[in-house]
């Protein structure tokens, strides 16, 4: 009896052991089965995830569009393996995708990144601009900013200068919040690691005057090797007590007023951004300045020139008196006009 016994818990153990050898053959085979993209006719496609999903719904439906044919064992599969946890976004899915290396991407949230990327010199009405130029980023016109900068934790009486220029990878749960929280936070890391680092006897009493400082020179000049230049000129200018008279500021505070060109009445406007018109430095920056810039402003070269004009060619021509200067300003700016005129066709 105790043999018979014996033999019938052998032959279910061993039925019980080949069942679940099929089983796990079955399964396993569906789990490295190729996913089917025949219906797209695509070798890729993006599948979206929504927040709040889940594993079965998210196999449901990728049944539905008959990427993979039962979703029953792959809910199953990560249940056993405690895979069950996925993340919201976008998803690329390949050919040479299987169910298993699917789950894997859900599990770990291997999203698509894309990237937005904002140019040096750029100001805040430009990023919002560019923002908005992107379906995920889009926003109502009743969306004032000051409540964007407060879901940012920008903690700031103006925007202006305080976003980081650079490009910033995003998914598509990502809000215009997330991405101006990490260009801000990033503008603080940079200039509060230069500011450590500044040249002694600046004529700032703040990060937040370099800052200023340092979009006047992003403005002023596209060449990276004259940044040192513009911002010693701007530097020697405050500490002897001269106004810094430059252009940029003017258009600033012109904002939608400005038309391509600086007239004189646009000089003799009193304005808090009018340099022509006020000591020291405007009130806020006037653009989102690069690293360069800002290493600039708190490392300006050391020299004698008080005075720079634009050369037409991208560059500048410096000069240490205002009768060197206008010479200058008449060899490069006034001759040269003339110089076209005459040149161009009539």
């Amino acid at each position: 009896m105790n043999k018979l016994i014996l033999r019938i818990s052998l032959w279910t153990l061993l039925a019980a052991f080949l069942g679940g050898a099929w089983v796990y053959g079955f399964v396993a085979q569906h789990m490295n089965d190729p996913v089917n993209l025949t219906a797209s006719n695509q070798e890729r496609v993006v599948w979206t995830i929504p927040k709040g999903s889940n594993l079965r719904q998210v196999n449901r439906l990728l049944s539905v569009e008959e990427i993979i044919f039962n979703p029953k064992v792959m809910s199953a599969y990560a249940t056993l393996f405690s895979q069950t946890e996925i993340q919201a976004g976008d998803y690329w899915i390949t050919e040479e995708d299987t169910a298993k290396s699917l789950l894997l991407k859900f599990n770990s949230g291997d999203v698509v990144r894309r990237s937005i990327t904002f140019p040096e010199g750029w100001s805040f009405k430009q990023w919002l601009s560019h923002l908005s130029s992107i379906d995920q980023f889009q926003f109502s016109d009743s969306d004032e900013s000051d409540q964007l900068l407060k879901m940012a934790g920008m903690e700031v009486a103006n925007p202006e200068g305080w976003l980081f220029p650079d490009t910033y990878s995003y998914t598509s749960t990502d809000t215009v919040v997330d991405i101006l929280k990490q260009a801000h936070l990033k503008m603080q890391s940079t200039l509060s690691t230069e500011w450590k680092t500044r040249q002694p006897n600046l004529p700032y009493d703040t990060p937040y005057e370099a800052l200023i400082m340092a979009s006047i020179v992003e403005k002023e000049t596209g060449l990276v090797g004259e940044r040192g230049q513009i911002a010693g000129v701007f530097v020697r200018r405050l500490r002897e007590g001269m106004r810094l008279q430059t252009d940029p500021t003017v258009i600033y505070g012109m904002g939608d007023e400005y038309r391509g060109n600086i007239r004189r009445s646009d000089l003799k406007a009193l304005s808090p951004y009018n340099t022509y018109r006020v000591n020291g430095l405007p009130p806020t920056p006037i653009a989102m300045p690069s690293a360069g810039a800002i290493h600039a402003a708190l490392h300006p070269e050391e020299g004698s020139s008080l005075y720079f004009v634009a050369r037409g060619d991208g560059g500048h021509y410096f000069s240490d008196t205002l009768e060197e200067h206008n010479k200058a300003v008449q060899k490069y700016q006034i001759d040269y006009r003339k110089k076209e005129y005459h040149s161009s066709p009539q």
